[in-house]
């Protein structure tokens, strides 16, 4: 009795070990798993919605949600410390990073175009000079058969009816990437107007759009709009693009390869931010996006699970960036972002 009660005290013990053993993965990875939360630009939620299906391939145990409520509303939760990460394509001014008591590093992840999007049946092509097109947007030019747009596009029938300006109604890098440009160009513009992520636009027949899907659904259903989008929202809604004219004189539509030649020339400081209002080459509205993570965490865990998250993006994610019509950043850069993350975050 002695003997076998033994036995199966040891055979009891030896399957509770091996049981152990065995799940013992299944609980470390429950431990291990992290939700990271973010929120911010609409420019690169395309992307940011595709990394964040793609990163569970390789790190099953992260979990990121992200909310596209515009790149103000990311710089704005990323001071307030609600959110793991934030999102914008106006890289936060030095006076909002001081404000962060955690402290900021900015993360570039991709780059793009703004398209300039109109609603004009029976017109196919539009070209836009960097005369008209701030003229557009100061609200010097309110009909489209105005002899400037006209003669932009000779032969072509423009209605006469008045410009109808889709904009945004949210704090917006898009915008800003928009307006930096026309600023860039245009000293009128930049007076009136000026680089910002919110301007006054004092327009009329001006309507607003919150985020880039509400600006492209305005401009979808309204006949003689004109707005801006990110590229990837201008053709998965099917909306025509202008070309735009460039610092070359060249009329440029947007496009990834276009993207990519005004972005080539970038040179990335030491804290990765970057504006470019006027390239030299190829599409003119073109600008970067960031995300904005912090320099302390919480816990060791979250900063880990943080560092796994921008280090697959930035070497794993970056392959689905063609796909998603959004340029890469350069290798060189790439190395230099993850030493700061790697050395910096804890």
């Amino acid at each position: 009795m002695n003997i076998s009660t033994t036995i199966f005290s040891r055979a009891f013990t030896t399957s509770v070990v091996t049981a152990a053993v065995a799940f013992s993965p299944i609980f470390t990875a429950v431990a291990q798993a992290q939700t990271l939360n973010g929120a911010g630009a609409t420019f690169p939620a395309p992307l940011y919605e595709r990394y964040a299906r793609e990163v569970r391939k390789k790190h099953p145990e992260l979990k990121i949600n992200y909310q596209a409520i515009g790149s103000g509303g990311g710089i704005r939760q990323t001071i307030a410390g609600t959110v793991d990460f934030g999102a914008s394509d106006a890289a936060m001014k030095d006076d909002e990073m001081a404000k962060v008591k955690n402290g900021v590093i900015l993360v570039p992840t991709a780059g793009g175009a703004v398209s300039v999007v109109y609603n004009l049946p029976g017109v196919n092509k539009l070209r836009l000079s960097r005369k008209t097109l701030p003229a557009i947007f100061s609200g010097q030019i309110t009909n489209w058969n105005d002899p400037q747009i006209k003669a932009d596009n000779p032969g072509v029938n423009l209605p006469n009816q008045p410009i109808k300006f889709v904009v945004r109604a949210d704090g917006s890098g898009t915008t800003f990437i928009f307006t930096n440009h026309l600023s860039s160009i245009n000293p009128y513009f930049k007076g009136r107007i000026g680089a910002n992520t919110a301007p006054n636009w004092n327009l009329k027949n001006v309507l607003k759009g919150k985020g880039n899907p509400g600006v492209a659904a305005l401009v979808a259903r309204t006949p003689g709009a004109i707005g801006y989008v990110e590229y990837d929202y201008a053709t998965k809604n099917k909306l025509r693009s202008a070309e735009i004219q460039n610092k070359k004189g060249e009329f440029v539509a947007p496009s990834l390869a276009t993207a990519n030649a005004a972005l080539s020339g970038v040179t990335f400081p030491a804290n990765y931010r970057v504006f470019v209002g006027d390239p030299n080459q190829g599409y003119p509205i073109v600008g970067l996006t960031w995300m904005m993570i912090y320099r302390n965490y919480p816990t060791p865990a979250k900063a880990d699970a943080i560092k796994k998250w921008i280090n697959w993006v930035l070497k794993d994610g970056q392959q689905f960036n063609d796909d998603m019509n959004y340029t890469r950043i350069p290798n060189d850069v790439v190395n230099r972002v993850l030493q700061t993350v790697n050395t910096t975050v804890k």
